[in-house]
């Protein structure tokens, strides 16, 4: 009966702090007058570019330039600052762009607002806050 309960607590917790997320995603959304699709998953995006051609999967080997940021506009990662676009297989990178970047067609460009359990949760790289919600420019140069 112990087990059963905290199991239910556990997944009221997750889901309570995924609402909350979705809620966070969405302010932010309307205090910057963007409007976004939302995946299945929870994953908002925007497709600024539609770009061309298929679409990349999980699988796929990707070149892409990007830029990260916080909620807060505060920025902590970009290709576009080092001067060559991220080159990697999908699969290798968080879920939030495992799930998302194959929204994308080659060449195209937009926006993925990542809530923190499909970036990094609570175990983030240094640089990263605990459970923080990323946002992503994205630009799929190329897929293989």
């Amino acid at each position: 009966m112990k087990n059963i309960l905290l199991l239910l607590i556990i997944v009221f917790s997750i889901a309570s702090c995924t609402k909350d997320n979705e809620i966070t995603i969405e302010e932010y959304l309307e205090q910057h007058g963007l409007v976004a699709q939302k995946h299945s998953s929870g994953i908002y995006y925007i497709i600024e570019k539609e770009g061309t051609g298929g679409h990349p999967n999980v699988n796929s080997f990707v070149t892409m330039n990007y830029k990260g940021y916080f909620l807060n506009d505060e920025q902590f990662d970009s290709s576009y600052d080092r001067g060559e676009p991220l080159k990697y297989y999908l699969n290798g990178l968080i879920l939030g762009w495992q799930i998302g970047v194959p929204l994308f067609k080659k060449g195209g460009k937009g926006k993925l607002f990542i809530p923190p359990e499909y970036g990094y949760g609570s175990n983030p790289p240094t640089g990263i806050p605990k459970d923080a919600t990323l946002i992503f420019d994205i630009e799929l140069i190329d897929f293989k």
